[in-house]
């Protein structure tokens, strides 16, 4: 019989406004569409098209903390700052594009648009999905209907930390795991151990890994810089590349609610089988 791994917790992230800076956290608890307040925001263009790092790396030099009023964002080098309310300031709705997607949600305030706008130097509007706003998974990779938030696609992102630290020995600088923009990250196991997760259970949380996440450009972006670079996807894609995507995480579906704290177990209840490496032929 073989025995898996020792797993558990140890680091938690939520981004409340996708793409801007994110927050760890010790505790978070799990709502119907990932963690609580995990892109519940989000900016959106003249064709309410969403905004990321992609085509804003500045974006990243802007951290968010949680208050007891609800967010307070402040560029990080210009120390400008501004709270957003948990809830709209506006009745104005709207459809919004994400990927293939289209969801709706709500304006949040003129004022904070123009905030935005002036700090970033590019004409956005700020958006919230409120709990009447249900955004569907993918039926390809979720065999039942799931709901996620503002993400790329999933409720959740988990990264091994023996998967960072493999790709941080094969670099000449090593990358903080916040390029890569997790929710959860783990401890125990060999390199590449979230690959094979195929169900596993965080206390009464149940979590099945459905697709390995390709990645963009956003990990060659420093999160405290906003500078850009070639790595660490140019070396990730000598060892992580199928079929022109290279992987790195894979992203969840769950079932159940609770709250996941660091330092939690992770017990794995079924694996799948993965090729010992993404190279392409």
């Amino acid at each position: 019989m073989y025995i898996y791994p020792m797993l558990h917790v140890s680091e938690l992230y939520i981004y409340p406004i996708k793409s801007l800076g994110g927050i760890s956290v010790s505790s978070a608890p799990v709502t119907d569409r990932g963690l609580q307040h995990d892109r519940r925001w989000m900016l959106v263009d003249n064709n309410n098209r969403f905004l990321s790092q992609r085509e804003i790396p500045e974006m990243a030099l802007l951290k968010v903390a949680i208050t007891s009023e609800g967010l307070l964002v402040t560029h990080s080098t210009q120390y400008t700052q501004i709270q957003i309310p948990f809830l709209p300031e506006t009745n104005q709705s709207g459809e919004f594009s994400l990927f293939d997607d289209t969801c709706s949600g709500q304006y949040v305030s003129s004022q904070i648009d123009e905030w935005f706008t002036g700090i970033l130097q590019y004409q956005c509007r700020l958006v919230y999905m409120p709990d009447s706003s249900k955004r569907i998974v993918s039926a390809e990779y979720s065999p039942v209907e799931k709901i996620t938030s503002f993400s790329d696609a999933y409720p959740f992102l988990i990264i091994g930390q023996s998967s960072l630290d493999d790709l941080n020995n094969r670099l000449e600088e090593k990358v903080p795991v916040n390029r890569f923009r997790p929710n959860i990250v783990f401890k125990g196991g060999g390199a590449y151990q979230e690959d094979r997760m195929a169900h596993f259970r965080i206390g009464d949380i149940h979590f099945n890994g459905v697709k390995l996440c390709a990645r963009c450009n956003v990990p060659t972006i420093d999160q405290d810089t906003a500078q850009g670079g070639k790595e660490p996807i140019k070396t990730l894609a000598t060892y992580r590349n199928k079929k022109n995507k290279i992987y790195f995480g894979q992203n969840l579906i769950h079932t159940g609610e609770g709250t996941i704290c660091v330092g939690d177990a992770i017990d794995i209840l079924e694996v799948k089988e993965m090729p010992n490496s993404l190279i392409s032929a």
